[in-house]
Order: structure tokens, then C-alpha cells, then sequence
């Protein structure tokens, strides 16, 4: 989970009564929630409003939550109750929890939380300043809120000006067992492609030189409208970013089409986040993801042997249903077999109102806790060995800026923003700007960079 807080900025006033109205913004999960958030934050600035301001400076605090697992709507609700009490001590004088807990639990959460002024769902973003002007409100999705995919031009970013996220698609149709977003963020719908191009220049012309290509699944684009992703990377490969970046792609559809594209695209970096959740056949019948470990396997030769040197990250759940002894050491000597590059791991979670939580052999959590430690340890000793060997190299790196210890750090493209480790550069260099360097040695999972 990220928390991101602008730069106060006074964007131009024309409305008295809002003119010293001050905004604060918390934006809780992932990338595509973080859109949203760019979203909101946008079109309160349009209206007069200072945002940007520290949350416990702010007469308006917005929340925007996360709500695809019950850690992830514990934190939103701590961080509700955060607010709630700078607003009992007199700091704020409205809250606005917006995003994917109120597309869940509706107004519902007027009755657990009194203090909160207004919410909003994911579909009605241009309704924030409504939602900011007065009054108890909930602002939900309807019928036909999710008839389209809504476009992300005009977005005050939170990002670094030089890396942004692409958004191509919202919702989901797959009928994982274990997964609650089509319920909450609705069906799949594809951007059209013209919507997308635009957002992606407009993108470039505020500065990105990388844009990171999302969606709930960014294989499927354009099975509603009947566009594809190998035609769609096509084009954006000439919109002027240096950097394209392939995220949360699905096995089930990942097409020879796209793998070719991808390695003919000059801009479509050899990088690729593909989600597995596991390998084992039996359980990923279970958990519903219409492929086997024989699909999964050739995807991932395909990818090596078309792009050497293509850098995969991955995610897999731990102690799903019914997954034995026999699964779960599949499961590992898979990992430890694959040596993926960059790789996560969640310990199952029975989420309400989904297939998953009503299987039989739900496993105890330190089980689950246990398995996905041993996981994490194998994967660990992988990344460290392929950090080592990386001593010599020469790389660009992309400049992120200087973080909370004081160090200048990067990013080479092997390294996707967020999740991914950093390099630790020696030297002056600007923020945004691309530096060549050599890699002197690693420091756990970050590259230590001289650049030249």
C-alpha cells in the first residue's frame, strides 16, 4: 500500500468562498486507485481549492481507499479514524472517503463512521466537488455506471513528473474464486484506443519519458470493443516516452501476437509483471484461472526465448484452499526453478461473498503465514545471487530523486517504480533525467550504481 501526499500548490481562484479551502489527499492501494486519486485532486484544483495541503492542515481531507482485501480495508479504516479524530479536535471540518470501500460497503459506512461528510464511488469522480461543497452525500455508482471506462485526461499527478501510470482499461470479467474487483470495480471495459493515444501525450507533454501500461488485466484490452494490445502498443510505441512498461498482464490470453510485438516495439522495455498466483494444475482450477502449469510454462519460454535478458515479475497466493503439501512444494521448487527477477507473495485471504472463502480445506493462517516465508526465503536468495552478478554492468538509469535517507537513487528498466528494488547512484544527476553507470555491487535487493 502507498501513501501519497502532494506538493502544496494554489492553482488560480475564481470561486471567494472556496478561496482558502485547503484539501488534503491519502491515496491507499494500487496504482490504478492512484489514477483516481490524480483525478479527484484535479478537478478540486479546477474548482479553486488548495490542495496539497498536510492532512493536519486541511479543512477537507479525502480519503481514497482500498478495499481488495481485509488488511487493505483495515487500513482504510485506520486511516479514517485518523481523520475522524483531527476532525473531532477541530483540524478538518469535512471528510471525503472515496474509491473502492465505498463501491463495497456503500452508505453503510455513514452508520460505522458518523464523522464522514461525504462518499464517493470509483465511477463518480467529477462529482467530487459536489462532494466537497456541503452536506451528507453518497455518491455511488448506479445503473449504468459501468457502462464505459472512464479516460484519465487532466490529471494533477502524484507521481514523479518523469514516470507516470497509463491507464487502458477498468473491472475485471474473470472469475477468479479468490478475488473481489469485479464486484467492487465492475466488468472489464477497454478505453477506446484514441482515448489512451491522447491521455499518453498528454502524459508525455507534462514530462514522463516512462508510462507504466495498466488495468485490472492489460492482456484483455479490447476484447469488449474488438481492439487488441499488440495493435494498441503499436501506436503508443511513437507517442514519445522512452520507457513503455507492461503491467498487471494475465497468462490466460498473453498471445504470441503480444509476445512479438513486445520484442519489435523499440520502446516496449524487456519487462513484464504476469501475476501467476501459482503453478500447481489443481490449484489453479481451483481458484479459477482457466490455464494449466503446461500454459504457464510455455508463456514464460516464449517470453526468454524471443526477449534474453526480458525481466519478469510475478505474484503468487500462499495456502490457497485445498492446496497440499505436494502443491505448495510444486509451488516452491517452481520458484526456485524459474529465478524470476522481482516477485510477491500474499497469504490467502478468505474474502467475503467469493467462492475461495467457502472452499473446503481452508488451511489455518500460520500455515499460509509459513508457506509464504518460505516463499519469500528461496525467492530472497534468487534476487540476492542475480543482484551480485550484476556487478560490472553498465545500465541506463532513469533518476527518481533522493529519498528519505538521503540517497540519490534510480531506476534501471528492470525496475519497475514502487515495487521493484532501486539503484543507489554516486554523482550528481537530475531528477527525470537518464545517466549511464556501472554497477559496483549490490546492497540486498538495490544495485549500487557509479555513474559516468
Amino acid at each position: 500500500m502507498f501513501t501519497y501526499v502532494c506538493h502544496e500548490q494554489e492553482l488560480n481562484n475564481h470561486q471567494m468562498n472556496i478561496d482558502q479551502t485547503r484539501v488534503a489527499i491519502v491515496s491507499l492501494g494500487c496504482p490504478k486507485n492512484l489514477v483516481d486519486s490524480e483525478i479527484l485532486l484535479a478537478r478540486l484544483g479546477q474548482a479553486g481549492y488548495i490542495i496539497g495541503a498536510p492532512v493536519e492542515e486541511a479543512d477537507i481531507i479525502v480519503i481514497n481507499t482500498c478495499a481488495f482485501l481485509a488488511s487493505a480495508r483495515e487500513e482504510s479504516e485506520e486511516v479514517i479514524k485518523e481523520a475522524v479524530e483531527l476532525k473531532r479536535k477541530g483540524h478538518a471540518s469535512r471528510i471525503i472517503v472515496a474509491g473502492c470501500l465505498p463501491n463495497r460497503d456503500g452508505d453503510e459506512l455513514f452508520d460505522r463512521f458518523d464523522e464522514i461528510d461525504a462518499i464517493i464511488g470509483t465511477t463518480e469522480r467529477e462529482r467530487i466537488v459536489e462532494a466537497a461543497s456541503g452536506g451528507k452525500k453518497a455518491m455511488l455508482p448506479g445503473p449504468g455506471s459501468f457502462k464505459s471506462a472512464l479516460d484519465d485526461l487532466g490529471r494533477m499527478r502524484l507521481t514523479p513528473r518523469h514516470t507516470a501510470y497509463l491507464r487502458i482499461a477498468e473491472g475485471c470479467d474473470r472469475k477468479c474464486t479468490f478475488c473481489t474487483i469485479p464486484q467492487i470495480r465492475g466488468p472489464f471495459r477497454s478505453k477506446p484506443a484514441e482515448t489512451v493515444l491522447a491521455e499518453a501525450h498528454e502524459l508525455v507533454a507534462d514530462g514522463a519519458v516512462e508510462l507504466n501500461v495498466i488495468a485490472q488485466e492489460t492482456t484483455a484490452y479490447g476484447e469488449d470493443t474488438g481492439e487488441n494490445l499488440p495493435a494498441l502498443l503499436k501506436r503508443l510505441n511513437r507517442c514519445g516516452a522512452k520507457w513503455l512498461r507492461l503491467l498487471y498482464t494475465h497468462p490466460r490470453n498473453f498471445s504470441d501476437e503480444l509476445i512479438e510485438t513486445m520484442a519489435e516495439c523499440e520502446n516496449v522495455i524487456p519487462y513484464v509483471d504476469i501475476p501467476l498466483q501459482h503453478v500447481s494444475s489443481p490449484v489453479l482450477k481451483r481458484m479459477g484461472r482457466d490455464h494449466d502449469r503446461e500454459h504457464i510454462e510455455g508463456i514464460l519460454e516464449k517470453l526468454r526465448n524471443r526477449m534474453p535478458g526480458i525481466m519478469i515479475r510475478t505474484t503468487f497466493i500462499a495456502g490457497f484452499p485445498g492446496e497440499t503439501e505436494k502443491n505448495f512444494t510444486e509451488l516452491l521448487d517452481f520458484v526456485k526453478e524459474s529465478r524470476f527477477d522481482s516477485l510477491g507473495v500474499f497469504v490467502f485471504s478468505p474474502e467475503d461473498n467469493t467462492p475461495a472463502a467457502r472452499l473446503d480445506g481452508q488451511l489455518p493462517l500460520e500455515t499460509r503465514e509459513e508457506r509464504a516465508a518460505k516463499i519469500m526465503e528461496a525467492q530472497q536468495e534468487i534476487a540476492f545471487m542475480k543482484a551480485d552478478a550484476m556487478a560490472g554492468r553498465e545500465l541506463e538509469v532513469l533518476v527518481d530523486g533522493i529519498d528519505t535517507e538521503g540517497r540519490r537513487i534510480g531506476r534501471w528498466l528492470g525496475q519497475a517504480p514502487e515495487v521493484d528494488s532501486v539503484c543507489i547512484l554516486s554523482g550528481e544527476a537530475c531528477t527525470g533525467s537518464f545517466v549511464k553507470g556501472i554497477v559496483g555491487s549490490s546492497k540486498g535487493y538495490d544495485l549500487l550504481v557509479d555513474t559516468i
